[in-house]
């Protein structure tokens, strides 16, 4: 079973040289172009930056696997650091481990809230094999206007499929809600 702790260190792998990490800073600045005003590197999918004598190869990990904003995210990954400078970049696009909302960093969490989406609340469910587990349960989601816990979901997908579209019943509006994955 992977520990909480492991889970955690899976979530913000940091380059240990100098070139790799000057490299990473560049391509941690490419936006989602899905919610863009998080950073890949505040949603958790830039994985890993390395740095060698004659190439520069990234990972990333989509959000779920058939994530369209992957290409974009790889175009502009490729863009930014051939416009620093570098040559011979790769990106390569990993599945495993995957994805979870716990790689999103608390900033990235902030920027959703103030951005009008409400940010994944609790943290996923990590297992390596069998049903064991915890199990979930539907909690209120606070509206990210008002603060009001007086929600209801109106549909399980809202703009992408990695959100919920919810309604706040006491002001009136609707707002998405970054499902804990």
């Amino acid at each position: 079973m992977v520990t909480t702790a492991a889970h955690e260190a899976l979530s913000r792998p940091r380059p240990a040289d100098a070139a790799s990490l000057a490299a990473w800073i560049i391509a941690a600045q490419v936006v989602d172009p899905e919610i863009p005003v998080l950073t890949i590197e505040d949603l958790g999918v830039l994985r890993s930056v390395r740095v060698t004598s004659d190439a520069v190869a990234v990972t990333l990990t989509p959000t779920y696997s058939g994530c369209p904003a992957m290409d974009a995210m790889r175009d502009d990954v490729l863009a930014v650091l051939a416009n620093a400078g570098y040559e011979n970049v790769s990106v390569r696009l990993v599945l495993s481990p995957a994805w979870t909302t716990d790689w999103m960093s608390e900033i990235g969490k902030a920027k959703l809230r103030e951005y009008g989406i409400a940010a994944p609340t609790g943290h996923a469910t990590v297992r390596s094999s069998g049903p064991a587990g915890p199990i979930r349960l539907k909690m209120a989601v606070k509206c990210p206007r008002c603060s009001s816990l007086n929600t209801r979901e109106l549909a399980h997908f809202g703009s992408t499929s990695c959100k919920s579209l919810y309604e706040c019943r006491d002001c009136l509006e609707p707002f998405d809600y970054f499902k804990v994955l």
